[in-house]
């Protein structure tokens, strides 16, 4: 009983879904006036958009509007054919392609924006400390930045003039270097026997008068000057990003972590900021080092004579910024150059540098830098290895602090997780 009951619904259900099949098949056939036919007691009716356009059965395979008078409705497209796969998949990889390139000519912005981030990370925990004497953070960031303003002009000073000089009194004294160079014994002998002075003035009169050698010298110095002016550029691009940064750095921070969910926010601002304190104190702790350098070597190059000195010093302090290895190529710069001027200076500063970088390493390091995360040596030497692979110079100085970063996440979020697994 309970069976004919259920079976009666079920029958005129079914019976009723084949007239509604037949009719939506019968409604995409053109007849001969051109009008769908379609029997209206056969279906149920349709309800009316707000455009006044009917929809589609139950099923959502009859037609929309007008289009039933176009034709049957061809089949729907595979997405198994494999025209479909083919294409959707080149489609990715193009659009992949296209963003991969995009980046790549963006590697300048992106490593002037990285650059500018990083110091205005090392220049934030000295306007933290500034606000919180009660000073404004507009002041704050007004002193700090003109102090880095003072630091570049200072530079300049000390590097410009010096290399002006010294480039002048090389064009000048060329003509002596190079008669002093023909006059000499073992020239004159290499020439009776070889002619070489006859042959070095004929290619030299022949390149003179070769087109192509002018336009490629041309071309080398133009290229120089754009090179100069580029990098003028980007430097000033660098301390203008460095100032929007640093004046907007809090709200910047905020914006980053509101999108972070609202139950994990507390933990991530913390590492997050944490991770920002040290790279920031691991700057300055560097800069200071490399400064202490500079001054040191600047002193005992001008007490032992060594010829451009201040040149020399800035050089020391600007590669003393590399971990591992810019003290040691800082110290070598100095010893050639002493060397070259006279061999016991060069003595007397190689001993001097070996005593200064035991000091360096084993006590000024430590005090300096006994606030920013300990990462081990062998963190320190891949880490440095890849970024200067990466990025060179930039990506070797970036490279400990990204380390040191990445030590501090997985100390306090991959290891507390897996020993809660």
């Amino acid at each position: 009983m309970r069976l004919a009951t259920l079976w009666g619904p079920v029958e005129r259900w079914g019976e009723f879904r084949r007239r509604q099949r037949a009719a939506l098949e019968e409604s995409n056939r053109l007849d001969t006036d051109g009008a769908p036919a379609v029997e209206a007691e056969l279906v149920e009716p349709r309800a009316a958009d707000a455009g006044g356009h009917t929809g589609t059965g139950t099923d959502g395979t009859g037609p929309t509007g007008m289009n039933a008078a176009f034709g049957d409705a061809g089949q729907p497209l595979n997405r198994h054919s494999p025209f479909y796969l083919g294409f959707f998949g080149a489609s990715g990889a193009m659009l992949a392609f296209g963003l991969w390139t995009s980046l790549g000519r963006l590697a300048t912005t992106i490593t002037l924006l990285l650059v500018s981030f990083f110091l205005a990370l090392a220049l934030n925990p000295v306007v933290d400390r500034l606000a919180a004497r009660r000073m404004p953070r507009g002041l704050a960031v007004t002193l700090v930045f003109s102090g880095l303003i003072l630091a570049f002009v200072v530079l300049g000073f000390l590097v410009v003039p010096p290399v002006v000089d010294q480039g002048g009194a090389l064009v000048q004294q060329a003509p002596q270097y190079v008669g002093d160079l023909l006059n000499a014994r073992w020239v004159r002998e290499l020439d009776q026997h070889y002619e070489v002075i006859d042959r070095a003035r004929t290619e030299l009169t022949a390149r003179l008068g070769d087109q192509t050698f002018i336009e490629g010298v041309l071309g080398g110095l133009l290229g120089a000057g754009r090179a100069v002016l580029s990098g003028v550029f980007q430097v000033l691009t660098v301390l203008v990003l460095t100032l929007y940064l640093l004046a907007s750095l809090p709200r910047v921070k905020h914006a980053a972590y509101a999108l972070v969910p609202a139950s994990r926010r507390p933990r991530v601002a913390s590492l997050s900021e944490e991770i920002m304190r040290r790279v920031g104190s691991y700057a300055i702790g560097q800069v200071a080092i490399a400064t202490l350098n500079a001054c040191m070597s600047w002193l005992v190059m001008t007490i032992v004579g060594v010829p451009y000195a201040a040149v020399l010093a800035v050089s020391v302090g600007l590669l003393g910024l590399v971990p591992m290895v810019g003290a040691t190529l800082g110290a070598s710069l100095v010893c050639v150059v002493a060397f070259f001027d006279e061999p016991r200076k060069a003595l007397i500063l190689l001993v001097y540098y070996v005593v200064y970088q035991q000091i360096e390493n084993y006590v000024i390091a430590p005090r300096v830098m006994q606030r920013t995360v300990s990462v081990p040596g062998t963190v320190t030497i891949i880490a440095a290895l890849a970024g200067g692979a990466l990025l060179g110079i930039l990506g070797a100085l970036l490279a400990i602090p990204v380390a040191a970063g990445l030590l501090l996440i997985y100390e306090e979020v991959l290891v507390p997780r897996q020993q809660h697994a």
